[in-house]
Formats: structure tokens, C-alpha cells, sequence
């Protein structure tokens, strides 16, 4: 059994890329998983609690660091120092063409639901997305942007460590949450077109 369950548990990392985002949602890096906690946690304080402003921090921060680099810079030639170890500020084209393969990706696949939703009239599949946008603009309204990004750190430094280490467990309860959905989905569907073919047959009489 113990055997068994090892491919699953590999999968998780896997399916999370196999590097060190993988290690740090798992927390296999503790030092980057607890570095990543708290400095959410501050700069969560430090927006709600504290009532600073985004743009305003985001300034101030850069101002600190433009002008702590402009005096390192001038300190290094006067005392004839090096000068502050700086990257290659410019963005690679194999980087825009990620993004640009990324955003492909996603457009296409909400192209090709929307053309299920319009074109096919999947029902199914529209009360799939009506009910996750609900959602979404339900949880959105509780919480303001700032808290929702905490929230997401925070879910993410935890779901995918619970779900590797009880994955067959929730793996049975959202089986079975899943045919519960899909059971009423089609019991939903199934009276919505009954009705249809009604409304149609009573137009064609009527003609």
C-alpha cells in the first residue's frame, strides 16, 4: 500500500513543476516557504493594518532603493570601490515569447468556451462558468484585492502540502463531490431541455 501511493505523492511535486516553486509550496525549502510567509504577512499588516497605500509604498520603496544605489554608486568612485552589482536590466525575447505563448494559451481556451456556450449551446458547461464567476464575484466582494492575495500565499503555501500528504483521502471526497455536481447538472439539464422541445412544438402548431 505504502508503495502504491508513492507515484501520487510524486505527482504532486511534479505537477507543480518539479523545481523550487514545487519545493517551496511543499515546503521541502523551509527557509524560502517561511520567508515567503512572512513577508506576506508584513506587507499585509502593513496595507490593512497600517493603512498605507500600494502606489505610495511601491514609490517610496523604489525611491529608497534609487537613491540608496545612486549613493553606492558615487561612494564606489570616490573611494575607487566597485560598483553595485547590477543585473542585465532588459527583458529577453525568449521571455516575451513565453508570456506571449501563455496568454495564447488562456485566450484560446476561453475562446473555444465561449464558442461551446454560443455556438454549441452547452448547458452544461454554462452553468459551470455562471457558477464560477458567481463565486468569484462573491468571494471579491468580502475581501479587497490586498487580502485576497494574502489569502491566495497563504492557500498556496497550504493546499498543495495537505494534498500530498492526504491526497487519497480528498481524492475520494471530491470524487464524490464531483458526481454529485455532475448528477445535478444533468438533472438540471434534462429539465431545461424537456421544456424546449415543448415550447417549440407548440410554435410549429401554431404555424
Amino acid at each position: 500500500m505504502g508503495d502504491s501511493h508513492q507515484p501520487r505523492r510524486l505527482s504532486v511535486h511534479q505537477a507543480l513543476g518539479g523545481g523550487c516553486v514545487a519545493d517551496l509550496l511543499l515546503w521541502k525549502n523551509w527557509t524560502g516557504g517561511a520567508t515567503l510567509l512572512a513577508g506576506a504577512t508584513a506587507l499585509w499588516f502593513v496595507f490593512e493594518r497600517a493603512g498605507y497605500n500600494v502606489i505610495s509604498f511601491a514609490a517610496n520603496v523604489l525611491s529608497l532603493l534609487v537613491a540608496i544605489l545612486f549613493l553606492w554608486a558615487k561612494s564606489a568612485s570616490l573611494l575607487n570601490r566597485p560598483l553595485p552589482p547590477l543585473p542585465d536590466l532588459k527583458v529577453s525575447e525568449e521571455s516575451v515569447v513565453k508570456i506571449a505563448n501563455v496568454i495564447q494559451e488562456w485566450g484560446n481556451y476561453t475562446l473555444s468556451i465561449a464558442h461551446d456556450i454560443t455556438v454549441g449551446h452547452n448547458l452544461k458547461l454554462f452553468l459551470q462558468v455562471a457558477l464560477g464567476l458567481w463565486l468569484i464575484s462573491y468571494i471579491g466582494s468580502l475581501f479587497n484585492f490586498v487580502t485576497l492575495v494574502y489569502i491566495g500565499v497563504i492557500l498556496s503555501l497550504t493546499v498543495p502540502l495537505l494534498y500530498d500528504k492526504y491526497q487519497e483521502i480528498i481524492d475520494q471526497k471530491l470524487y464524490r463531490a464531483h458526481k454529485a455536481i455532475q448528477a445535478l447538472l444533468l438533472q438540471i439539464d434534462n429539465n431545461v431541455l424537456k421544456k424546449i422541445p415543448l415550447a417549440s412544438n407548440k410554435k410549429k402548431k401554431t404555424q
